[in-house]
């Protein structure tokens, strides 16, 4: 009986210590793949890392690529294209103008009334219009009568006072966010399409020329007095509330910039030299890369995958369209190597731009003491129930890195242009003022980029310097500035000033 007792007082025994080994193996297991997640996010930190000396290289870099874009064409990574906007609106224009915005499965059709330096923007309506799928991969004439057609119902809705002066012809600013190659301040011929977009005859046609034997077909007499990009619209947006801005940048899905250069600083422009002395450049910065970029192989792999390999590396590490991607890529790698959601990769993870720009704000401004925004966003974007608070508090981690690495880079950026126009640096007995306009959703909806960018361009800067310089946010400077950029290249100009 006694020995019967100590056999099985063995057995428990062996079996507990047993029971204890595969407890111990197991956190021992669990260490060891904390360890590496932690390995993990120490090496991202380390290859984003922007210190204000490889800042200043990148603003460098940038200065000498504009240079180099405006020697010659294909001088530059940079397009450093001519915008042929040489008058900004100035607050003197008045009347009434039109604006036509195309950038995307749908467009906007706006007027404005001006009323001179006293009225300002007396009144503005708009319209926004769907395109249907269809009309997006048709003809280039079924999709010009359709918007022409659109523009036709929204004049006929000019209420009192909303007409334009007698005897003259309505005049039109229009938007068109889609690769062009300026021709003049109102003709581009567009080089391809994007987003979604596939209509192959409009394709090396003159866009401008398309719209308005559009508008002749379908009855509307206006005159297309300005073809402007999104980036050019709200620098003359910006410049119209303000006489001292400078330049403008877009920090939303994608991005761009856009300046006012002097135009003999502009070795390609061969045309005589505009009364003004003044060319708005735009940029086409997404398209910057330099040796002295943070790149990590979450950004090789996603340009890699793209549908444009090697083309706007710049834009893929700063816009929203890109941010979230590369914290879902961080997270898969966390994933794979280390078990952070358990012992399998969970599926949504894998779905490439699944973990949108906006959810990572969303999680990177969760003050909460238990991280239950970052909770949610894990159970509802990515389908990943249970986090533990330290791995929430990892995810928090990855966004910081990825939007601080973003917003320091932007404001490196912005110093590039703010060197290449001479203001980093103070005048004998003067320090002028330099407005940079910024619109975008980015910008204006993730507060954390936004103020990680200021307060990086401050850095930069110095705080001499950075007194003089600001950054104004210029909300739809697309619509409206089209229309003022109508306005200051008006065909009746020179009859309103022998007035």
């Amino acid at each position: 009986m006694r020995k019967a007792a100590v056999g099985a007082a063995v057995v428990c025994a062996a079996a507990v210590c047993a029971a204890a080994a595969v407890v111990v193996r197991q956190r021992m297991k669990s260490t060891s793949k904390w360890a590496r997640a932690m390995a993990i996010l120490k090496e991202l930190d380390d290859k984003c890392g922007t210190p204000l000396g490889k800042l200043r290289q990148v603003a460098d870099a940038m200065t000498v690529e504009m240079h180099a874009g405006l020697a010659s064409e294909g001088g530059s990574k940079l397009k450093m294209l001519i915008s042929f906007v040489d008058n900004l609106p100035t607050g003197d224009e008045h009347g009434l103008f039109y604006a036509l915005d195309l950038g995307g499965t749908n467009f906007r059709v706006l007027r404005v009334k001006l009323g001179g330096k006293e009225g300002g923007v007396v009144q503005q309506e708009f319209d926004e219009v769907s395109i249907p799928p269809e009309l997006m991969v048709g003809t280039s004439e079924q999709l010009f009568d359709y918007i022409a057609e659109a523009l036709a119902k929204f004049v006929a809705t000019e209420s009192e006072g909303l007409h334009p002066e007698p005897n003259r012809q309505r005049e039109l600013g229009f938007t068109f966010s889609f690769p062009v190659k300026q021709t003049s301040i109102a003709s581009g011929t567009l080089i391809r399409w994007t987003k979604g977009f596939s209509i192959e005859d409009t394709v090396g046609g003159d866009v401008v020329a398309e719209l308005t034997k559009a508008m002749k077909r379908k009855g509307v007499d206006m005159r297309v007095t300005a073809l402007v990009n999104d980036t050019v619209g709200t620098l003359a947006g910006g410049r119209y509330y303000d006489g001292e801005v400078i330049a403008a940048v877009i920090l939303g899905t994608g991005t761009n910039a856009a300046y006012v250069e002097r135009a003999t600083a502009i070795p390609k422009w061969h045309g005589p030299y505009p009364k003004s002395g003044e060319m708005v450049i735009n940029m086409e910065w997404g398209n910057f890369r330099s040796s002295h970029l943070p790149i990590t192989e979450y950004d090789i792999a996603l340009d890699e995958e793209s549908l444009n390999p090697g083309e706007q590396i710049y834009e893929k590490m700063i816009s929203g369209m890109y941010l979230g991607e590369i914290v879902r890529r961080v997270l898969c790698k966390m994933a794979e190597e280390a078990s952070l959601f358990g012992d399998t990769v969970p599926s949504k993870l894998t779905t490439p731009f699944i973990l949108r720009t906006p959810d990572m704000s969303s999680m990177h401004h969760d003050t909460s003491p238990d991280l239950k925004v970052v909770a949610s966003k894990l159970k509802d974007v990515l389908g990943i129930p249970n986090t533990s608070l330290k791995v929430r508090k990892v995810i928090v981690d990855i966004c910081d890195i990825i939007a601080s690495r973003g917003a320091c880079l932007s404001a490196a950026g912005i110093l590039g242009i703010i060197k290449k126009l001479g203001r980093d640096a103070p005048k004998q007995g003067e320090n002028p003022k330099s407005v940079i306009a910024l619109d975008g959703g980015l910008f204006e909806h993730y507060a954390k980029f936004r103020e990680c960018m200021e307060d990086t361009l401050k850095e930069l800067l110095g705080d001499e310097i950075a007194e003089g310089i600001v950054i104004k946010h210029s909300n739809d400077g697309s619509g409206i500035g089209a229309a003022l950029l109508a306005a200051s290249h008006s065909q009746y100009l020179e009859e309103d000033e022998s007035i």
